[in-house]
């Protein structure tokens, strides 16, 4: 399978508006961060979680040209607001997103335009699917779990597909969901910054949490601007690294 970053920053986006610190004024193409995504592909399969502000000029970037299906970890605008570009991939046919039901929930009411039971041409529209907590469910070639994690106060997704994981946007991960992330080739986890916070994990509190997990690669998602990538790759590797933007990985 292979993985491609569309955007790997915090909701602030890197550069920050109105910012002049060292990472936002970077020349290191790997400090310039969209917001999260990334993009999933496996023989005739392509799925993309999550759909933040730059989703389109991300996917434009990546090459993305087909879509079968659109996973939410949680109805954050920086996760969801991209979604009205899903238009040019639901021309002829409904796009299926999941999701659990608070995200399925909010993104109805946000755009319920895409959820009629009319077709208008040029609009997107989409079909939801509710997940529940440690289901299995299959978009064509892939097969995915769904893990149940906390973001802050509220309950959120991270998804296990094959030997991958997506852990995006965490702060707390359940026994059971440790349970399930057993035998990893490959963690792709939040880790906002080196301060602690009240709704991510920091630096030190991802890499505490991987280690539990074990896998055998880690790479650290949704960064903010505080820290370059290289100054986060001279910290922690060889255990994890930085994704950036573009990033490629084959599972």
């Amino acid at each position: 399978m292979r993985v491609t970053f569309l955007g790997t920053g915090t909701s602030h986006g890197i550069p920050v508006l109105g910012c002049s610190c060292p990472v936002c004024r970077s020349k290191d193409d790997r400090d310039k961060r969209y917001r999260s995504s990334i993009w999933l592909h496996e023989r005739e399969t392509d799925i993309v979680i999550d759909t933040g502000y730059e989703f389109r000029l991300g996917g434009v970037r990546s090459g993305l040209n087909r879509l079968d299906a659109i996973v939410y970890t949680h109805a954050h605008s920086d996760h969801i607001m991209g979604f009205d570009d899903l238009r040019v991939f639901s021309l002829d046919k409904r796009m299926p997103i999941y999701g659990d039901k608070r995200t399925i929930g909010e993104i109805e009411k946000k755009f319920p335009y895409a959820f009629s039971d009319r077709f208008f041409h040029g609009l997107p529209m989409a079909t939801g699917h509710i997940v529940e907590p440690f289901e299995t469910f299959r978009i064509k070639d892939i097969e995915i779990e769904a893990l149940p994690l906390r973001h802050g106060c509220i309950d959120i997704l991270g998804y296990r597909i094959g030997n991958f994981a997506y852990l995006t946007d965490v702060s707390f991960i359940p026994d059971e969901t440790y349970q399930a992330l057993a035998g990893l080739d490959v963690l792709v986890i939040g880790a906002l910054r080196e301060k602690s916070h009240p709704t991510h994990f920091s630096f030190s509190e991802a890499i505490e949490a991987a280690r539990k997990i074990k896998p055998g690669k880690c790479y650290f998602t949704h960064i903010n601007h505080e820290t370059s990538c290289e100054e986060i790759n001279r910290s922690y590797m060889p255990f994890a690294q930085s994704a950036y933007d573009g990033m490629v990985l084959e599972v």
